[in-house]
């Protein structure tokens, strides 16, 4: 089963999406056609993690078949601990967003579900594609559902969301295009590993990849996204259905930007690292301070996603194992807190029909379960120990105050502040306090048996990842030392000796970091 378990995980969501297709468009029957096949997915990502072994190098669970002789592009899949957990978060996340779209989604239910599994697909494809062609196709498939479904299913201005959603992250993609197109002219090749090595080799004039390396970082920093680069984050999270929402932010940049731009150029990517260092740093800030100011939920949301991811990319950036930890843990982290979060914030959006935080007020009265769940996600995203998002955030600032900079980190710590109080002020407004009066006419309603399925795993899974952390890390950090060049340096070594001590210098600039 290892030789075809991550064709099966691509395959089994585009089986559901076909047969959704061709089925009747009922409501609850496109439901759970789709929830069906997203625990099916799910089941088999946990395959992975049950018979990864860390101690090994390389990819595993790999799949290389030729598909295209001329130019060269092959069905090339695997994993290994950098991918692997978030093939599993991916297949988490479906079943999750099918019960939350349970009830909302009452219109054209069959375009909705099938079209989510087809995103599904698409970033299950991005994890896995060790073909940079196969790679790239994966990666502007996952453009197109979530740019459909915006525009569907906007909760005001859906198509001008869409629009910007899908200008914001499609035209990049175009010099990403180019600068895959320059490498395989120059190697015949786009196998990942072979590009890797071609590259530290030195087969490359300096000039020409370094505009490659930018194609690659301005594509991924997009999607992240990085502060500057953000432009189309508040409208999408407004508008995005929740299933949609909870998965358009951070996964797929981050992992490209660690893969792909630190991966294939770590030359470049270090002399770019001081400016996406003070970027990640300023983006920390600004986006808590805006998030600190915001009258609607959703957008706040959005601003403090965006801090939080700002962790991440100072945290690769930093160039320490330390901080690639944090930043690939935080990353789940994110992916695990913004699924509740969104989940909770669209009970409300639901009950009650504005996403304006002035009109909540008292609603721990009336609905306990959801206030209980909300503040342990809250205090999670704010990073309270023991509880997951304290274990990525101490990485990444401890790693950039010893190794990086103590002004940054300073300033990132500042961050941490100002995250406790955007979000702890959303709980005492939503939640405590006087009673609104916009509310006292609406009994409301309590979460219900689908929603508190869908919710308390999440926080369960919150409180396991803070407690007991290493669960993940030590093949998450086996990933990362093969995702930081150390066997293109031993290539370098045996291919261009007179550079060895330039090579030298740099290994024991990485053990001295370790």
């Amino acid at each position: 089963m290892d030789n075809i378990i991550l064709t099966q995980i691509l395959v089994t969501p585009l089986v559901g999406a076909l047969l959704i297709a061709l089925l009747p468009d009922r409501r609850k029957l496109s439901a759970g056609v789709a929830l069906t096949f997203a625990l099916l997915t799910f089941f088999f990502t946990l395959h992975l993690p049950a018979h990864f072994d860390p101690s090994l190098p390389g990819f595993q669970f790999v799949q290389a078949i030729p598909w295209i002789t001329s130019p060269a592009i092959s069905y090339h899949v695997g994993v290994d601990g950098l991918s692997l957990w978030l093939v599993v978060l991916t297949g988490l996340l479906a079943p999750v967003g099918v019960l939350a779209s349970w009830k909302t989604i009452k219109t054209r239910s069959k375009v909705f579900y099938a079209l989510f599994l087809v995103q599904q697909t698409a970033m299950l494809g991005v994890f896995v594609s060790l073909d940079l062609m196969l790679y790239y196709g994966f990666w502007e498939l996952s453009l197109v559902p979530m740019a459909i479904l915006i525009a569907m299913y906007g909760r005001s201005n859906g198509p001008a969301a869409a629009l910007r959603f899908f200008l914001y992250t499609f035209i990049p993609s175009a010099p990403l295009l180019v600068a895959l197109l320059w490498l395989y002219a120059k190697t015949h090749s786009f196998d990942f590993a072979t590009l890797r090595t071609a590259i530290v080799s030195g087969q490359f004039a300096a000039g020409p990849l370094y505009w490659a390396a930018l194609a690659f970082l301005l594509a991924f920093a997009v999607k992240v996204p990085v502060l500057g680069l953000h432009g189309w984050l508040p409208d999408t999270f407004s508008e995005a259905p929740v299933a949609m929402a909870m998965v358009v932010a951070g996964k797929l940049g981050l992992y490209s930007l660690i893969r792909f731009h630190v991966g294939l150029f770590p030359e470049q990517a270090r002399h770019a690292a001081p400016w996406l260092i003070a970027l990640a740093a300023i983006g920390i800030l600004y986006g808590a301070c805006l998030a600190l100011v915001q009258k609607d939920f959703w957008k706040l949301l959005a601003y403090g996603t965006m801090s939080s991811l700002s962790f991440c990319t100072l945290g690769i950036y930093g160039f320490t194992i330390a901080g690639l930890d944090g930043s690939v843990f935080q990353t789940l982290n994110e992916g695990v807190i913004g699924a509740a979060l969104f989940v909770l914030l669209g009970v409300l959006y639901d009950r009650f029909g504005t996403s304006k935080i002035e009109s909540y007020g008292g609603l721990a009265k009336k609905t306990p379960a959801l206030a209980t769940l909300f503040v342990i996600t809250s205090l999670a995203m704010v990073g309270l120990p023991l509880l997951n998002g304290f274990v990525g955030e101490f990485l990444v600032l401890s790693s950039t105050f010893t190794g990086v900079s103590k002004g940054w980190a300073a300033a990132a710590t500042v961050g941490v502040i100002l995250s406790a109080a955007y979000m702890l002020t959303l709980v005492q407004k939503v939640f405590y306090g006087p009673l609104s009066n916009e509310l006292t006419l609406d009994s409301g309603r309590d979460l219900d048996f689908r929603e508190q399925l869908v919710v308390w795993p999440l926080v369960i899974l919150m409180l396991v990842m803070g407690v007991a952390p290493n669960l993940w890390l030590p093949s998450i950090e086996a990933g990362l030392q093969q995702a930081a060049g150390y066997p293109a340096i031993r290539s370098l070594i045996l291919s261009n000796p007179s550079s060895f001590h330039v090579v030298a210098q740099e290994i024991v600039r990485k053990g001295g970091q370790r």
